[in-house]
């Protein structure tokens, strides 16, 4: 293995120094970041988990790459308290090139580093480039290990563009050939955005691009991954972009929906036999449904539009329990944890894949990595195709139960089972979904309020499906 010429300071006596002079900087830009999930709570300060110095600082780019934890309040008002960690590559000019003006974070007047400018290095071809080429040569960094398949070819030379759509992490491409994600807010343990590709990838499961590489870090004897490096869809379109132009255009999403249906439980079957399964009887339902009512309880003091509603939807669920302790049983395995539209990508061929199986980031890792039905992905596409109707035209009708039926039509020949044979239990999780959207959007993007609670009245005056 050859190894990356990169200087790796993670003991360095002036890392706290250059903390200390970024926090004022930090304070101000990083809540303003789409990855931020504390917002709406101010930041107090930091502490420095790790921090490794990639690049000195003493020639014309400097590089660092930290993992830093927030200080907020749990509440407005509460004292602070040590919050998320969040990884973060600091790259440090002179001067900032105009090129590179919207990456900025501001320049220090003080600390190791006074009189330079700090920016966020994903912005910048020569940090990107220098990622590349450690995953290439495995290298050792620190506390930062660089992995990968060494079956795939990584080829020098590739061209890096960082991906500005927002969205939870940061992913760059490279030439076209590969992409890379790097995860955001760091939590210690097995991520199964990680965990999950590499157990289809055994399973030689097509419709997950299989990791190429991968980093983390091991630090105070816990696992962390920072990063994933996987094959680049060149040309793939996008699930909820192409449902959108279809929409726009009138077509029917019917064939797309029956494709995406038999991908999902190819992914589905894959993962139950590359990983174990479980057996949910009446305690573990009943577990399961106290969740669904407790976060009912809660969307309802955060949302008092949904009060009216809440006997109807408390009923979906204790239906659910009412089947368990009748002696139904149910088959949890792993599943991707947050399908929608956007998780999705059709090649240029009409090949549909699954990305993206971090699970929903505000869930803790180990409720993110717990065995589930099915049908909680099953559901997330289902109200995936109710907001695609709904963004594109309000007024559209049949659609959504059109791509509906197709999408579970597709998923029974794959699976053999139809998941609209169970319908108590997929109405509860489609209600339980509905529910944590309508807090959202009531949070985060009111005028899409109307999407969900139009699903919320629908759930509690129709028929199960």
């Amino acid at each position: 293995m050859s190894e990356v010429v990169i200087r790796s300071d993670t003991a360095s006596s002036g890392s706290p120094g250059l903390l200390a002079s970024l926090d004022p900087l930090l304070r101000e830009w990083l809540p303003r970041q789409r990855w931020f999930a504390g917002k709406g709570r101010p930041v107090t300060g930091f502490s420095l988990v790790a921090a490794t110095e990639l690049l000195p600082p003493t020639g014309k780019l400097g590089l660092y790459h930290l993992l830093v934890r927030a200080h907020q309040p749990l509440t407005l008002g509460a004292p602070p308290h040590p919050g998320d960690c969040y990884q973060l590559l600091i790259g440090v000019r002179g001067a900032l090139p105009p090129r590179l003006a919207p990456a900025l974070i501001g320049h220090l007047d003080e600390g190791p580093l006074a009189g330079h400018t700090v920016y966020e290095a994903l912005y910048d071809p020569r940090p990107a480039e220098l990622l590349l080429e450690a995953l290439r040569t495995r290298a050792r960094i620190g506390d930062l290990r660089f992995e990968r398949d060494t079956g795939q070819e990584i080829r020098d030379g590739l061209v890096p563009r960082l991906m500005t759509a927002e969205q939870s992490n940061s992913s760059i491409v490279y030439g076209d050939t590969f992409i890379l994600k790097l995860l955001r807010r760091i939590v210690p343990g097995t991520n199964p955005d990680l965990e999950l590709p590499l157990a289809l990838a055994r399973e030689g499961c097509p419709r997950v691009p299989a990791p190429t590489a991968w980093l983390g870090a091991e630090l105070a004897g816990e696992p962390y991954v920072l990063g994933v490096l996987q094959p680049f869809v060149q040309g793939a379109s996008d699930g909820w972009e192409l449902a959108l132009r279809e929409l726009a255009k009138g077509e029917d999403f019917g064939a797309e929906a029956r494709s995406l249906g038999r991908a999902t439980a190819e992914v589905h079957t894959a993962l139950a036999r590359a990983l174990p399964t479980v057996t949910l009887g009446h305690a573990q339902l009943q577990l399961l449904v106290d969740g669904m009512i407790e976060r009912l309880e809660a969307a309802v003091q955060a949302v008092p539009g949904l009060r009216p509603y809440a006997p109807g939807l408390h009923s979906s669920f204790t239906a659910l329990a009412d089947l368990a302790a009748e002696g139904r049983t149910w088959t949890a395995q792993r599943i991707h944890g947050d399908l929608h539209l956007g998780q999705c990508l059709r090649s240029p061929a009409g090949q549909w894949s699954l990305i993206d199986f971090e699970g929903e980031p505000s869930k803790p890792l180990a409720e993110r990595r717990m065995p589930q039905p099915p049908a909680r992905d099953i559901a997330g596409m289902l109200r995936s195709f109710d907001y695609a109707a709904h963004c594109a035209d309000p007024t559209v009708t049949g659609w959504a139960e059109a791509c509906r039926a197709a999408y579970c039509s597709g998923y029974a020949e794959v699976s053999g089972a139809d998941p609209r044979t169970d319908p108590v239990l997929l109405r509860a999780y489609e209600t339980d979904k509905a529910i944590y959207e309508v807090v959202y959007e009531a949070r985060h993007r009111p005028e899409w309020l109307p999407v969900p609670m139009a699903a919320i009245e629908r759930y509690v005056t129709s028929d199960l499906i």
